[in-house]
C-alpha cells in the first residue's frame, strides 16, 4: 500500500467534538497521518502536499461540501474524498457519489467502523492504480531498452552475451566497470528479461546514504525504534520482495552493515530495525561498484566472505575508450533522441567530428559522450555537426603533461588536482587511489590555495 512513508489524510471538520472523534478513530492506526482543517479554504491551500484520502463535512462555515469537492477533483481526480454529513438525504448522497467523491458516511453510531472502512477501500483503490501504472511503465521500459545498450565491438557483446545467461538464471550478479560505463542499465535489462520482470526493480545507491541512514534504508524500522522514527518505514529490501534489489556502490558500504547484509542474504530474512520477528525474503540481488572489490578485500575495507557471497555472476563493463566503432554509433544514437526530444530535424556527423570523437579518451563513458553530443547539436549551425561543434571537458589524450617542464611538486598539484576533479572532490577516494594519506592532500591544497594555483 503505503509501505515507504506515511499515509497522509486530511480531515476538514468544523465541529471540534466530531474532529476530535475522528482524531481517535484514525489514532488506531500508526501508519496514518492525519491533518485537521477547519474550513474548505484551509484544506484547499494544503493540496500540494497530496494527502491519499481527504474525509470532508458536507456543511463547513466558508464553503459548500460540493464546491470543495469539486476543487479537489479538479487539482488531482487520484485524491480520495470522503464525504462526512450529518444529513441523511439519498439523493444529496447520489449527488455528490456522481461528482466524484469516493464514499458518503453518515453521522451516526455505525461512523467509526464506516470510516475507516472507507479509507481502506480507498487506499486499496489507489495501491491497484499506481500497481497498474507501475507495471505499465516496467513493461513500456523493457521494450525500449534494446535501444539503451547499443554497441556492436567484440567488448560490448561478450557483455551482451553474460546478460542473456544472467537472465536464465536467478543467480546474483556482480557488474563492474567505471563510472558512466552503463551498471545500472545492465542491471534494468537482466531484471526485466527475467522472470520477476513484473516485481519491483528497486535500485540503492549507496555512496548517496548516509551512514547512519543505511540500515534502516535497507531493512526499515518500526515506530519509535529510534528518534525521529514517528512511524513504520518498510525497507528497500521489503519493497523488492519477488522482484529485484540493485545495490549500486556496494563498494561504499560499511564494514558493520556488511555483517548485517551478509545474514540477510544467507537467511533469505530480515529483522527490521527495533523489531523482533524476522520476515521471509525471496530477492535476487544485483550489485554494481567501479572499485576492485578484491583490492578491497585485501584492504580489509570488504569482508571476504560477503565479497564471495555478492560475486555470483560477474559482469565487468569495458569503459568506452575500449570500444572503438561504438563511440559512433552511440554518438548518433544520442544525437537523434535529443533531436526527436526538442522536435529537430536529425543531425549527421561530419568526418572531421567523427574523428575527434573516435580521439578522445572520455573518463566519463557513455554518459559523458551523452553530454557531449547534446551539446554538440545545440551549437551546430545546420543538420552537420562540425568538429568545433563538439566540445570536451577534458583535454585530448595527447600527454602533453609531459611535455610541460615542471617541478615535481608542480606535477604533484596537477594529478591531486585531477584525481579530485575525477572522483567528484572525494578526499578518502583521492587518498585511496594515490594511496597517500588524507591529510598530505589537505596540506597540497592549502599549498595551492597559498600559490594561488
Amino acid at each position: 500500500m503505503y509501505e515507504n512513508e506515511p499515509v497522509r489524510i486530511f480531515v476538514v471538520e468544523d465541529d471540534p467534538a466530531y474532529s476530535k472523534f475522528l482524531k481517535y478513530i484514525l489514532s488506531l492506526n500508526p501508519d496514518f497521518e492525519p491533518e485537521f482543517f477547519s474550513t474548505g479554504k484551509d484544506c484547499l491551500a494544503q493540496l500540494h502536499k497530496r494527502p491519499a484520502v481527504i474525509t470532508l463535512d458536507y456543511s463547513l462555515p466558508d464553503m459548500e461540501g460540493e464546491k470543495v469537492l469539486k476543487s479537489i477533483r479538479e487539482f488531482d481526480s487520484d485524491i480520495s474524498v470522503i464525504i462526512i454529513s450529518a444529513q441523511e438525504k439519498i439523493g444529496t448522497a447520489v449527488e455528490l457519489l456522481k461528482a466524484g467523491a469516493f464514499d458518503y458516511v453518515s453521522k451516526d453510531e455505525e461512523a467509526k467502523d464506516r470510516v475507516l472502512n472507507s479509507i481502506r477501500n480507498a487506499l486499496n483503490k489507489t495501491s491497484l492504480i499506481r500497481e497498474i501504472d507501475r507495471l505499465k511503465h516496467e513493461i513500456t521500459t523493457k521494450y525500449d531498452f534494446g535501444k539503451s545498450i547499443l554497441g556492436t565491438s567484440p567488448a560490448i557483446k561478450g557483455v551482451f552475451a553474460l546478460i542473456e545467461k544472467a537472465v536464465k538464471t536467478q543467480i546474483s550478479v556482480s557488474i563492474t566497470g567505471e563510472t558512466g560505463t552503463g551498471k545500472e542499465l545492465v542491471a534494468k535489462a537482466i531484471h526485466y528479461y527475467s522472470s520477476r520482470k513484473n516485481k519491483s526493480l528497486v535500485a540503492v545507491n549507496m555512496a548517496a546514504i548516509p551512514k547512519d541512514l543505511i540500515e534502516s534504508e535497507l531493512f526499515g524500522h518500526e515506530k519509535g525504534a529510534f528518534t525521529g522514527a514517528a512511524s513504520r518505514r518498510i525497507g528497500k529490501f521489503e519493497e523488492a520482495e519477488g522482484g529485484t534489489i540493485f545495490l549500486d556502490e556496494i563498494g561504499e558500504m560499511d564494514l558493520n552493515l556488511q555483517a548485517k547484509l551478509l545474514r540477510v542474504l544467507q537467511e533469505k530474512e530480515l529483522v527490521r530495525v527495533g523489531a523482533n520477528q524476522p520476515i521471509k525474503l525471496d530477492v535476487r540481488v544485483i550489485v554494481a561498484t567501479h572499485r576492485n572489490l578484491q583490492d578491497e578485500v585485501r584492504a580489509g575495507r570488504f569482508r571476504e566472505d560477503l565479497y564471495y557471497r555478492l560475486l555470483g555472476l560477474p559482469i565487468h563493463l569495458p569503459p568506452l575508450r575500449e570500444r572503438g566503432q561504438d563511440i559512433l554509433l552511440l554518438a548518433k544514437h544520442f544525437a537523434d533522441q535529443f533531436a526527436k526530444e526538442n522536435i529537430l530535424t536529425r543531425f549527421k556527423f561530419s568526418s572531421e567530428a567523427q574523428e575527434k570523437l573516435l580521439g578522445y579518451h572520455y573518463p566519463g563513458n557513455v554518459r559523458e559522450l551523452k553530454s557531449i553530443v547534446e551539446l554538440a547539436v545545440v551549437m551546430a549551425s545546420n543538420q552537420e555537426i562540425q568538429g568545433n561543434d563538439i566540445t570536451f571537458n577534458t583535454p585530448l589524450r595527447d600527454d602533453t603533461l609531459l611535455l610541460k617542464e615542471m617541478t615535481l611538486q608542480e606535477y604533484t598539484y596537477r594529478i591531486i588536482r585531477n584525481y579530485l576533479s575525477k572522483y567528484d572532490h572525494n578526499v578518502l577516494e583521492v587518498a585511496q587511489r594515490l594511496n597517500i594519506g588524507k591529510s598530505s592532500i589537505y596540506r597540497y591544497l592549502k599549498e595551492m590555495e597559498e600559490l594561488g594555483i
